[in-house]
Parts: C-alpha cells; sequence; structure tokens
C-alpha cells in the first residue's frame, strides 16, 4: 500500500479518443484522491499531467510525442518558478509503445495501459522516489502488462462529492477488450481480450451513480453488447438482462450502450429495446462498409445482407429507433463499386448519425500489410461523398422531429440568457427558453425548429383537467 500524501496537489488529465477513455481518466482521477490529488482545469497549476492516449486516429502515437514536447517546455516553466511537474502517459498508445515513449521522451515519469489504472498510486510512488536518481539513472515507469486481478475490484469507488461534480449523466464500463479482430484495428493488441465486470459490480456503481444525483447512464465496451458477466450465483448475464437489472434501480431513468458489433445483436437485446422505455431509441450499430469484399477483407465475419436483417429485426421490435454507424473509406483494395455498395446501404439504412474515417494502416493489425492501398486523394473524394450523404440524412432526421413531442432531459444552461439545454432519446442536442429550475429532470418539449446542429424546442405545458 503506498503512503497517503498529506497536502494537496493539482492533477490534469487531458483525455484523447473514445467515452472508454473519459471513464477511465475519471477512474484515474479516483484512484488518485486519496493520495492527495485534485482534479484542475488549469494544466499551468498542475503538479502531475496525465496524457490519456487513444490508438485509433492517424498518426497517434507521434500527436502523443507532438505533445510531450510541449509537457518538456511546461515542465522547465513550472522548475523556473520553483514548483515541479510530474508527467504520465496512459491509455492505448502507452499500452502499445511504451517502451519507446520511456526511451525517445525522458521528461515522462509514467507509461501505463488501460489494465493498470488501479496501481497508479504505486506507480507514482516509485516515479517520485526515482526523481533523486542521477539523470543518467531515472528512468520512466513502465507498466503495460495485462494484470490477472481485476482492475475494476481494486479501483476505489468515486466519492459522492466527486460524483456530483460529473453532472446527470455518466458513463459506466461493462466490457473492455475485443476478440473481433478486425484488420484495421488496435483495440485487441491495446486493450486486450473481452472481458466483462460482474453484474454485482456494475449495479453497485450505477447505483452509487444515481445516488450522486445521475439520470442517465451510458454503458461501455469495445463490444459492449458482446457483455457476459456473472452473477452471483455464477450464471451469465448479458447485456439484454443487464437492461433490466438496471431499470430496477429507482431514480435512473435512462440507459444507453455503446459500441456494439452487429454480430452480438441477440434476441435478449433485441427484446430489451422492446420492453424497456428507459432503454434509449436510439443505437450506435457500426457496420464499416456495404461490400461483402471489403467486410471479409476487414474480417468482419458478417456480410451486408446479415446487417441489414439484424437492422429489420430491431427496428420490428422498436419501430422508433434511430441509427448511427461507422464507415471506413478506403480501404486496401476497394473499388468503385464496393464505395458504391457503402452507399447503397447508408440509403437503405436511412441514419440519424454516421462517423466516417479514411483508412490509415495501424501498425501491428493485418491491415498494414495489404496491398492495394487506396491513393489519398481517392479517399479524400470518397469521404466527401459519404459525409455529403450521411450529412443529408441527419438533416432530414432532425427536420422530422419538428412538430412532435419529445421527453428531454434538461442538463444544463443554454448558451443565451433565458435558455436551457438538454438531449432527446436519440442523443440530439435540444435547447429551449427556461428557467434554471428545469435543470435535472427530463420534460416534455415540443420540438419547433432545427439549428445546424441541435434542435430547438419549446416546454409542452400540461394543460388543465
Amino acid at each position: 500500500m503506498t503512503e497517503i500524501i498529506a497536502n494537496t496537489k493539482k492533477l490534469f488529465i487531458k483525455t484523447y479518443g473514445c467515452q472508454m477513455n473519459v471513464y477511465d481518466s475519471d477512474r484515474m482521477a479516483d484512484a488518485l484522491a486519496p493520495h492527495g490529488y485534485e482534479p484542475t482545469g488549469d494544466i499551468m497549476n498542475a503538479d502531475l499531467v496525465l496524457l490519456n492516449t487513444c490508438h485509433i486516429r492517424e498518426k497517434a502515437s507521434e500527436k502523443v510525442f507532438s505533445e510531450l514536447g510541449r509537457m518538456q517546455e511546461l515542465q522547465n516553466l513550472r522548475r523556473a518558478a520553483g514548483a515541479d511537474l510530474m508527467i504520465g502517459v496512459a491509455g492505448c498508445v502507452a499500452q502499445a509503445e511504451g517502451e519507446e515513449i520511456a526511451r525517445r521522451a525522458p521528461v515522462v515519469d509514467m507509461v501505463f495501459g488501460p489494465q493498470s489504472y488501479h496501481r497508479l498510486p504505486e506507480m507514482l510512488s516509485e516515479a517520485t522516489s526515482r526523481r533523486s536518481l542521477h539523470p543518467s539513472q531515472k528512468r520512466a515507469v513502465v507498466d503495460t502488462d495485462y494484470p490477472e486481478e481485476d482492475k475494476f475490484e481494486h479501483l476505489p469507488a468515486a466519492s459522492k462529492e466527486v460524483t456530483i461534480k460529473r453532472g446527470l449523466t455518466a458513463f459506466l464500463t461493462v466490457q473492455e477488450g475485443c476478440d473481433k479482430f478486425c484488420s484495421f484495428c488496435v483495440v485487441p493488441y491495446t486493450r486486450g481480450s473481452e472481458v466483462s465486470r460482474p453484474v454485482n459490480q456494475v449495479l453497485t456503481e450505477a447505483r452509487n451513480l444515481v445516488a450522486a444525483g445521475v439520470k442517465e447512464i451510458t454503458l461501455l465496451g469495445q463490444n459492449v453488447n458482446a457483455y457476459h458477466g456473472l452473477d452471483a450465483t455464477g450464471r451469465t448475464v448479458g447485456l439484454g438482462e443487464l437492461a433490466f437489472l438496471l431499470a430496477d434501480i429507482a431514480g435512473l431513468e435512462r440507459v444507453r450502450y455503446t459500441t456494439s458489433h452487429p454480430r452480438d445483436m441477440d434476441d435478449a437485446l433485441i427484446a430489451a429495446h422492446r420492453d424497456l422505455d428507459i432503454l434509449m431509441p436510439y443505437l450506435h450499430l457500426p457496420v464499416q462498409s456495404g461490400s461483402d469484399t471489403m467486410l471479409k477483407a476487414m474480417n468482419r465475419r458478417h456480410t451486408a445482407a446479415e446487417y441489414l436483417r439484424t437492422i429489420e429485426r430491431i427496428k420490428t421490435a422498436r419501430p422508433d429507433m434511430a441509427l448511427s454507424g461507422d464507415f471506413i473509406v478506403g480501404f486496401p483494395g476497394e473499388t468503385d463499386q464496393d464505395f458504391e455498395a457503402t452507399l447503397s446501404i447508408i440509403r437503405e439504412v436511412g441514419y440519424a448519425s454516421a462517423y466516417s474515417f479514411k483508412y490509415s494502416t495501424r501498425p501491428g493489425t493485418p491491415g498494414a500489410n495489404l496491398g492495394g492501398q487506396i491513393a489519398e486523394e481517392v479517399k479524400t473524394e470518397r469521404l466527401h461523398r459519404l459525409q455529403d450523404l450521411v450529412n443529408a440524412q441527419t438533416t432530414a432526421f432532425h427536420a422530422a422531429c419538428v412538430g412532435k413531442t419529445m421527453p428531454v432531459l434538461i442538463e444544463r444552461p443554454g448558451r443565451m440568457p433565458g435558455q436551457v439545454g438538454g438531449r432527446s432519446p436519440y442523443l440530439q442536442a435540444v435547447h429551449l427558453d427556461g428557467s434554471p429550475d428545469l435543470i435535472g429532470a427530463i420534460h416534455q418539449v415540443e420540438i419547433v425548429g432545427t439549428s445546424t446542429n441541435s434542435l430547438v424546442g419549446r416546454l409542452k405545458v400540461a394543460q388543465a383537467a
């Protein structure tokens, strides 16, 4: 057990990438809180900076090294002012390139992967002790192992005071890792194989969040609908059954989950969407391509037709379901016909929103070794065409909401005086005129217009009987 730090110090965490990294950053702050570290939004006042990195985007590692150059300058400024700054690199880039980061960036004190966050206080203690060494002997603490113990069992529960600061919505990781091995993806190599948290552990954290004022929880996982946690009897529970258990928590009003894989949309989960109002009618279900040739090359292990049948099953169970997706353009070997098949599946599904990317190689993945790499200008042209189509669908989806009355969770003051803002069941931003006392509850809101990235609403006043 590490020594508790008596004096309060300031912790700044810069988070890159996905929602799971946001959740992980919060848990790192929780782990350091008992050791005297208090979060700050001002990096200039920080005693410890953690970069929680993501390996999904292009040239992710080089961007980290560039950021570490700026951290070196900040450290020099702190030292000139008689203070100091410790620096850690966490997350998926750290997992993939731990020793390389330690070698190339002597400014770094700690490098650790996503499975090591519960050991952060011990790493910090070791890194602090190494600071007394001669520069020629000093080396960063590197922890990129996949430990046998469950990190969630060892991470401290967030205090009520800390949780309240996170607002009315919260992320809750229920599953980590991936066994799918899509040929373009580094996740199996940086997050490890699929692991699901025990049911009681998930429910306990959810109850703690609700007790601190959270109204909406988003369940997280690299393949969240592959969740297969064990209950107290040792029985395996899927995500559909977990949703029913969460629905029994008094005060929890909304549940979402991301990211899903089409192969894991089983009957129980689809039935949960049919039967549970608490489960929001908005599903992120990536397909990546509409071409079976590309899907096979990507090792997605489903066809376009199978994906469309899954969508049909979902919409039969929940007709008001809106879909979001992911698309990669320019995967090695993609022909004009393959790309047109992707546009075709987008037209058939009709997405409320989507994320789209040009393919870029990830070292260590099978896709990096494929021939038939697509010219950059071709990828750019295809991406623009795809995004134009998706943007038109998003605009049409927003326009179709006008005239409808929706339950909106009011979360915050609006950008303009006299306004408040919140989220629709479809995750759309909604702003409307209203007083701050509306914040913290779900209200019926008539949608009266749209703006570029949001809906305009009007509070629906209940008519007297």
